[in-house]
């Protein structure tokens, strides 16, 4: 190869890896429309979430800002018609602060790639690997949860 030839790859190579660092970055410091969880702002002790706005069986990450910490938790409307609510995190990985990924109608763990079915996940079903419940109140507009249920799963974080 020649002296221009491999100038070319340096530059090719150094692009890509300066991409990867800007896509890392990003993640990491969730830069507005980079980061899977959107940002809600509590409001009278609660976040609110439009029910017209997870109800298309996939899952929504929000985050809100507990002092320095950050709360993670997800909307998936399951196979039976509910949405359901739970931390993304689980009372076993929660240290790898991995969370949950959704494939068809399962949340699956990033950590141990444990699967549960949407249409389980509550109050009931609480323990384990299973998405830590979240309780939220749903009425036909809304879904909403109290900054002091939140607050409750900030261990997890």
């Amino acid at each position: 190869m020649n002296k221009a030839g491999k100038n070319g790859v340096k530059y090719g190579v150094s692009a890509v890896l300066v991409l990867l660092v800007a896509v890392t970055v990003a993640f990491g410091f969730s830069i507005p429309g980079m980061s899977k969880f959107e940002k809600l702002k509590p409001e009278n002790g609660a976040v609110t979430v439009p029910v017209a706005k997870v109800s298309d069986g996939k899952a929504h990450y929000f985050r809100v800002a507990e002092g320095a910490k950050d709360i993670n938790f997800f909307v998936v409307k399951g196979s039976d018609g509910v949405l359901h609510t739970a931390f993304d995190a689980c009372d076993v990985c929660f240290k790898e602060k991995k969370g949950y990924v959704q494939k068809g109608d399962q949340m699956v763990c990033t950590n141990c790639n444990q699967k549960f079915a949407i249409a389980r996940i509550g109050a009931a079903s609480s323990g384990g690997c299973n998405p830590s419940y979240l309780p939220a109140k749903v009425d036909a507009a809304n879904v909403r949860i109290s900054l002091a249920d939140l607050k409750a799963g900030a261990r997890f974080f």
